[in-house]
């Protein structure tokens, strides 16, 4: 929200995404927000349509942009949320808010999604081949006041969206340069962050994401390496994620010259 500049000092606030969500054979499946390419100008309209209807439930509704609004709701503080990005492509039963005001917040959604079923902007949408705006999903839950426990990272490279969010309000100096950047910061602890892989993985557009994927060797993993090797930086640790998992891989310039263990990518796929 303060990226954003709509950022508050009192409440609970929790993310609220426009969302499409199409019908399986059996269950719903939230389709990724990426692909909805939401303007502005839709977005906004969106927004007047279901702001009255927070209102009445006593939950206030801010816009952040077309992608992102809030909602303040202090007495939903122990509802379980999980990320749009965990629970694209599966039965969103499993993923929906959970805790004592679930039942509540399904009925608000469900009173957004009646009055946006049918409407000019989703039809013209739709005519266009594009896919319709029919829900909101709900996610994130936090305090608007203030941390001042500072990151652990000393700066954060290639981030966006709220890891630039993060960085702001904890002091983390934010840096989108190359990989050189990187390396040229010797003591300090660095946070890469490479999120650009998610969007072909929930499309299954397996060729773009080995494109993705040899980008990254390029630009980032051969560098690293080569910096590792000699010298350069000390260790580093990847930490590769899914919807449902995460491992973690700790590297050091000692542990390249373990030539005994064999190369492999099977350890991604446990």
């Amino acid at each position: 929200m303060q990226s954003f500049g709509v950022g508050q000092n009192d409440g609970y606030w929790f993310v609220l995404n426009p969302v499409h969500i199409h019908i399986a054979r059996d269950h719903l499946v939230l389709t990724d927000q990426r692909q909805l390419h939401l303007s502005d100008e839709q977005s906004r309209e969106l927004f007047d349509i279901a702001q009255p209807l927070f209102q009445e439930s006593g939950k206030s509704l801010v816009f952040g942009n077309s992608s992102n609004w809030f909602m303040r709701a202090d007495d939903w503080r122990e509802l379980r949320t999980c990320t749009p990005d965990a629970a694209c492509g599966h039965n969103i039963d499993l993923w929906m808010p959970k805790g004592k005001n679930e039942r509540e917040w399904r009925k608000l959604q469900n009173e957004v999604q009646m009055h946006w079923h049918g409407h000019a902007i989703n039809e013209e949408r739709e005519s266009r081949g594009m896919k319709p705006v029919n829900s909101i999903w709900l996610w994130g839950g936090a305090s608007a006041a203030r941390d001042s426990a500072k990151h652990q990272h000393a700066a954060c490279f290639n981030a966006g969206g709220w890891m630039d969010a993060f960085g702001m309000l904890s002091g983390t100096r934010i840096h989108h340069q190359s990989v050189s950047k990187v390396i040229a910061a010797p003591g300090e602890r660095g946070l890469l962050c490479l999120d650009t892989l998610i969007e072909p993985v929930l499309a299954h557009d397996w060729s773009n994401w080995l494109q993705r994927m040899q980008e990254y060797d390029a630009d980032w993993f051969a560098p690293l390496h080569e910096a590792l090797k000699s010298g350069k930086i000390g260790t580093i640790s990847i930490i590769a994620s899914r919807h449902a998992k995460m491992a973690i891989y700790n590297i050091s310039r000692h542990s390249l010259r373990k030539f005994w263990v064999k190369s492999s990518l099977m350890p991604l796929c446990s």
